[in-house]
């Protein structure tokens, strides 16, 4: 079984005593999105791997030596300033501790993601590929792949869409970012790949992959994991069957981007209802509620 931490909010940045008090008792549980009061229940002994997805790996790098479970970390970088990531830290801190990281475990284990792009005109095509220049060099002793994506509709995106201003991709756009991804990492021996996208960039000079493979998973636990991620709705995506145990409307990065977060007010609301000793991420069992086993 492979549990994401977390798709829908940055436990790693916000919630990282809580993660870990769940890890000492042994168990986690995360309400179901869409019927609110099914409650699954994860045990630790049935946990294969973990994949932590943050945009601030520091709480993560500062308990790495208590996490005894397998596990890969994927880290998101962009280049955008506190108009569009109100409250991401600095991405230069950001990069020295994924170079602090790459120093205690494997590199293959360390993943950057630059995502999502999104053109406007401060952040236009050649602001991109001097931002992804400038990762790429600074990284390239410590990690092996860049992950990039593309912004899409969500909710949030068009609520947001006076401050990000952004415009359509055309086929010469895909080209351009394509080409030059590509030679840059190439040029420092690294891959690019996009994740769950339409627009592959495969003619480009981009590896055919996702983000979490059966053969990454084998390669960290030793075993064969085929089913693929039911859950989500993306056609693009084939990663392998994970269960997310965190919540939407709770992430404190207010990226105006974000597809997670869509409401400030429920947000903060999620926030006051977080309890470091709860077996959910936000708020407690409920009288109504169903708890119902993952069984692995």
């Amino acid at each position: 079984m492979i549990v994401n931490v977390s798709g829908r909010t940055d436990i790693v940045a916000f919630y990282m005593e809580w993660f870990l008090n769940r890890l000492e008792e042994g168990f986690f549980m995360f309400r179901n999105p869409f019927y609110k009061n099914l409650v699954h229940r994860i045990d630790c002994k049935d946990i294969d791997m973990f994949v932590f997805c943050t945009k601030n790996p520091e709480n993560l790098l500062k308990n790495i030596d208590k996490i005894q479970i397998p596990f890969v970390v994927q880290v998101t970088i962009t280049p955008y300033g506190k108009d569009i990531e109100p409250h991401v830290p600095n991405k230069v801190s950001t990069m020295e501790l994924i170079k602090k990281m790459a120093r205690i475990i494997e590199k293959e284990r360390i993943f950057v993601r630059y995502d999502p792009i999104l053109l406007n005109d401060k952040y236009n095509l050649d602001y991109h590929v001097k931002a992804f220049r400038d990762i790429v060099e600074a990284l390239s002793e410590s990690v092996n792949s860049i992950i990039v994506s593309f912004v899409d509709e969500y909710k949030n995106v068009k609520k947001n869409r006076d401050v990000l201003n952004h415009r359509a991709f055309s086929q010469s756009d895909f080209a351009f970012l394509g080409e030059h991804f590509s030679e840059i990492a190439s040029s420092h021996g690294l891959t690019v790949q996009t994740c769950g996208e339409e627009e592959t960039l495969f003619e480009y000079g981009f590896i055919q992959n996702d983000c979490v493979t059966t053969e990454l998973v084998e390669k960290f636990t030793g075993k064969r994991i085929t089913e693929k991620w039911k859950a989500r709705k993306n056609k693009n995506c084939h990663c392998v069957q994970m269960y997310d145990i965190g919540d939407y409307n709770s992430c404190k990065h207010f990226c105006k981007y974000c597809y997670a977060n869509y409401s400030e007010e429920d947000i903060e609301k999620n926030c006051r209802a977080h309890d470091v000793n709860s077996p959910l991420l936000i708020g407690h069992l409920g009288k109504d509620d169903v708890v119902k086993k993952v069984n692995k």
